[in-house]
């Protein structure tokens, strides 16, 4: 199986958290970057080696964004060029303000089944200090509007340690969640990453950054609800109702050879990994003048195997410490094996019987130390 991620980088308005790559120029070249994407889906189709194509995920950005017309036009060119007949997932970002009725039934008419919205928090004042656009109001009714339209695979993502968020705000935003009973709830912590107006605000005092102590007990009450409620906590950040893990992103996690189209997007085959840049009007260029515009990266077997360690220990799976001597050998399981027997013996991690190994709970509150103990250092 493979994986299609498409690349959406327009926003009405910049998050003071945000650095991904995202532009407010989609009236001037919205429509050249769609006819980009789809002409990038036929110069690098054969990629997909002829594998079928289970998930379709559009990110952003705000793909939401996208004006109904450019989206099925886009999607149109995608189903024309890639064989799609397959697709069993197909998830596209929102922002809460943008669906409305009328916007859920049109997507779910061209094919959506799975909506991922960025709600970041229900408390109105926190999101107006981080600069989105919506209101709680309208992240429940967004809920709902999708729900009539018939997409019953709703993901909702929330960040703690935003400026102005108590533990106390936090649990509530939590528990409006847990309300809503989406099918999937993904939560991250905040960054302060260089250049945005968040990290500004943080060098001049405007804003005060949570300390490592009150992370830590915001995920803690974040995964104590969660389960609770019955999500399952199948990767450090993701929790799903019961048959409801995000398939896109688990292959990332397992390694599913994916196709990246789009500005900043990256795809992987298994041992290549090749990348876009981050620079719009470069990237229609390339495409229009017939060239691929990715980077290719061959990564070094240890490079592999870090990133196997990495990913794999994110997820409730863990590691499959036979997979791993399979395909790296004796001495790269052996370093495993051994940096993982003292995460064992403190408690932080088990190995089950039929070999992988897992982090506990205590280990995922210091999954960054241990992934870095196992990692080759050679």
């Amino acid at each position: 199986m493979a994986g299609v991620y498409v690349h959406i980088p327009f926003c009405a308005s910049r998050c003071s958290y945000c650095d991904f790559f995202s532009t407010l120029r989609l009236d001037e070249v919205g429509h050249d970057y769609v006819e980009a994407l789809i002409a990038e889906a036929r110069l690098r189709k054969a990629e997909l080696n002829g594998k079928p194509v289970k998930t379709l995920y559009m990110g952003g950005g705000t793909p939401s964004q996208l004006p109904l017309p450019l989206l099925a036009r886009l999607i149109d060119g995608l189903k024309a060029t890639l064989d799609l007949n397959a697709v069993q997932e197909f998830t596209l970002e929102a922002n809460p303000d943008d669906v409305t009725p009328e916007w859920s039934a049109a997507v779910r008419a061209l094919g959506v089944n799975r909506v991922s919205m960025g709600v970041q928090s229900f408390q109105d004042a926190v999101l107006r200090l981080v600069g989105r656009r919506h209101t709680a109001r309208q992240a429940i009714d967004a809920v709902a509007s999708l729900r009539h339209a018939g997409i019953d695979n709703i993901s909702i993502d929330l960040i703690y340690g935003l400026p102005g968020q108590r533990l106390e705000t936090w649990a509530e935003s939590v528990r409006q969640a847990v309300d809503l009973r989406p099918q999937h709830i993904s939560a991250y912590g905040l960054t302060y990453e260089p250049g945005t107006r968040l990290w500004q605000q943080r060098e001049c005092g405007e804003v005060v950054e949570a300390s490592e102590d009150q992370y830590l007990d915001m995920y803690r009450v974040l995964v104590g609800l969660l389960q609770v409620a019955g999500y399952e906590h199948y990767e450090i950040s993701n929790f799903a109702l019961p048959g409801y893990r995000s398939r896109h992103n688990s292959s990332y996690w397992n390694e599913t050879p994916y196709l990246g189209l789009g500005a900043a997007a990256h795809s992987y085959d298994g041992t290549m990994r090749r990348s876009n840049p981050a620079d719009l009007c470069g990237y229609i260029r390339r495409i229009t003048s017939g060239q691929p515009a990715c980077q290719v990266e061959d990564l070094a077997w240890w490079e592999r195997y870090d990133e196997r360690v990495m990913l794999g220990l994110r997820t409730a799976d863990g590691v499959d410490a036979h997979r791993l001597r399979s395909d790296f050998g004796d001495k790269a399981w052996a370093h495993f094996v051994s940096e993982a027997r003292r995460h064992i013996d403190a408690g932080n991690m088990i190995c089950t019987d039929d070999g992988r190994y897992i982090l506990t709970s205590e280990g995922i509150v210091l999954s960054d130390s241990v992934m870095r103990d196992l990692m080759w250092d050679d």
